[in-house]
C-alpha cells in the first residue's frame, strides 16, 4: 500500500455547516498564546504517557476526539519529513524516564502475520535507533514460538526474540535494557514476566486494556474540555462528545439490554437538544463500543434505542467478544460525531489521527475508507492511510490566513489532540506510584 506524503490543504469538508468550526478555529488562533501557556502549566504538573495517538472526527460543526490509544501502532504512516521531530521527542521522553538509558527493549503485539503492524514496529525501531538507542525486540511468546524474523517491505528484517527474566530485570539473550517500551496493549492482562520490574516500563502495565476504561478517559477529558471552554470562551460540547457508561452487560445472554437501550436514548436526547440549539439538521446517532479494547472491534452505530433491543445473533456475537477473545462486559455509549472530510477523487471519508510522543505533536495522518459512511467507524478492513504534515502545522499556525487554511486546521487538530493527551496524562497520574516510575 502506498502512503505518499501529502502537503496540500486539508480534505474537502462536504458540508455547508462549517460556521461553528471556522469560529472554533478562529477562537483557537485568537487565543494561541493563552492556550500554549495553559498547556505549558499543565505539563509542569502532570506526567505524560510515553506516546499517544488520538482519533478525531470533524463534523464541520464539531471537532472532537473519539478514541485515544496509549499503544499507537501507526508510526509507519507518519510523514518521513518529520522523523527528525519524532527523534527529538523520543529523546526527551526517554531522558525524562531514564536519563542514562542507552538500551531499550521493545515489546510488540503477538502478531505474526499482520505485516502492516510490523511495518509500524520497524518504523518505531528505526526512530529509536536514530535517537541514539540500541533496540531489541522481545516477544511475550515463549520458547521457539517467540523467536522469528519479520521481513519488512523496505528489505529490512526485524529479529524477534523471546523475553527472559533474571530477578527483577527483563531482557532478551545477552541484552539488559534500561527501559521497557510496550507496543502491546495487554488486552489479555499483564503478563507475569513484566510485573514488579526494576526497569521503567512504559506505558505502565496498569494502562493496558485489561484495566483501562474509555469511559474513565473521557471523564477526564470532559473535565478538561469544560476548563478549556471557560479559558477560551467556547461551548465545551463543540470539542467534547457526550457519553454514558453501561456496565454488567452480556450480549449473548441479552443481560443489561434495557440499561443499554436507556443509555442510548439518553445520549440521543442530549445530542438532539444541542443539534436544535445550533440549527443542525443531521440525524443524531451514537456509537456503542466496548469500554476497553481497540482494533475497531466491539463497535456499532445506533440511531434508535430499539436497535439495541433487536440485535440479531450475528450482531450480538460481533459485540460480545473483542481482541484476545476477551468478553465484553461493559460498554460506552458515545455521541456519534460525523466526519464530513473527504479525500481524493472518489471522496473517501477521512478522519484525522494525531500522533504525540511525550507532550509533542510529532505527526499524523488521515484514516480513509472508500466504503464507509460519514457516521461509521473507519477503523475497519479496507481502511487506508495518507500521511500529512501535522508536525510543522500544529506548531506553526498562521493567523494571516483563513481559519480553515491547512496550517490553522492542523493547529486545531493539535490542540484537541493535546487535550486528549492531557486526559490520558491524568489517567497516568492516578495510576499506582510504582507503575509511574
Amino acid at each position: 500500500m502506498d502512503f505518499e506524503p501529502m502537503h496540500q490543504a486539508v480534505p474537502h469538508l462536504t458540508t455547508a455547516l462549517t460556521g461553528p468550526l471556522l469560529a472554533l478555529e478562529e477562537r483557537f488562533l485568537q487565543n494561541e498564546t493563552l492556550i500554549e501557556q495553559w498547556f505549558h502549566e499543565k505539563w509542569l504538573s502532570t506526567p505524560v504517557p510515553f506516546y499517544t495517538s488520538v482519533d478525531l472526527r470533524n463534523a464541520g460543526f464539531k471537532l472532537a476526539p473519539v478514541d485515544t490509544n496509549l499503544f499507537p501502532a501507526g508510526f509507519n504512516n507518519l510523514n518521513p519529513a518529520f522523523h527528525p521531530l519524532c527523534v527529538q521527542a523520543l529523546q526527551a521522553a526517554v531522558e525524562r524516564l531514564c536519563p542514562q538509558a542507552s538500551r531499550i527493549l521493545l515489546v510488540p503485539e503477538n502478531h505474526t502475520r499482520n505485516t502492516f503492524y510490523w511495518e509500524n514496529v520497524g518504523a518505531l525501531v528505526m526512530l529509536l535507533e536514530r535517537a541514539g538507542y540500541r533496540v531489541r525486540v522481545g516477544s511475550l511468546m515463549t520458547g521457539e514460538a517467540g523467536r522469528y524474523d519479520m521481513a519488512l517491505a523496505n528489505g529490512r528484517t526485524i529479529a524477534v526474540e523471546p523475553l527472559t527474566r533474571a530477578g527483577d530485570r527483563v531482557g532478551v539473550a545477552g541484552f539488559n535494557p534500561c527501559l521497557v517500551l510496550l507496543n502491546n496493549d495487554l488486552s489479555a492482562g499483564p503478563p507475569d514476566i513484566l510485573q514488579n520490574l526494576a526497569q521503567p516500563v512504559m506505558p505502565p502495565l496498569s494502562l493496558g486494556w485489561w484495566n483501562r476504561l474509555k469511559s474513565q478517559h473521557f471523564t477526564e477529558y470532559q473535565t478538561l474540555a469544560a476548563e478549556f471552554g471557560a479559558l477560551t470562551g467556547i461551548d465545551p460540547w463543540l470539542i467534547d462528545p457526550i457519553f454514558r457508561r453501561c456496565g454488567c452487560i452480556d450480549f449473548q445472554k441479552r443481560d443489561g439490554e434495557e440499561c443499554l437501550a436507556q443509555k442510548v436514548d439518553e445520549v440521543l436526547r442530549l445530542v438532539g437538544e444541542k443539534y436544535r440549539e445550533y440549527g443542525i439538521t443531521q440525524e443524531p446517532f451514537v456509537i456503542v463500543k466496548a469500554d476497553a479494547g481497540t482494533y475497531g472491534m466491539g463497535i456499532m452505530t445506533v440511531r434508535h434505542a430499539d436497535e439495541v433491543r433487536q440485535l440479531n445473533r450475528k450482531q450480538r456475537n460481533k459485540m460480545a467478544v473483542i481482541k484476545e477473545g476477551q468478553t465484553v462486559q461493559e460498554v460506552m455509549v458515545q455521541e456519534g460525531v460525523y466526519t464530513f472530510e473527504t479525500l481524493g477523487p472518489d471522496q473517501a471519508v477521512a478522519e484525522p489521527v494525531v500522533y504525540m510522543v511525550d507532550r509533542f505533536v510529532v505527526g499524523g495522518f488521515y484514516r480513509v475508507h472508500t466504503t464507509r459512511g460519514t457516521d461509521e467507524n473507519l477503523n475497519a478492513p479496507g481502511m487506508q492511510f495518507r500521511s500529512l504534515a501535522f508536525a510543522e502545522s500544529c506548531a506553526n499556525p498562521d493567523g494571516r490566513q483563513a481559519p480553515d487554511a491547512g496550517p490553522n486546521r492542523f493547529y486545531a487538530y493539535g490542540v484537541i489532540g493535546r487535550l486528549a493527551l492531557l486526559a490520558a496524562a491524568r489517567e497516568l497520574q492516578s495510576a499506582p506510584k510504582e507503575a509511574r516510575s
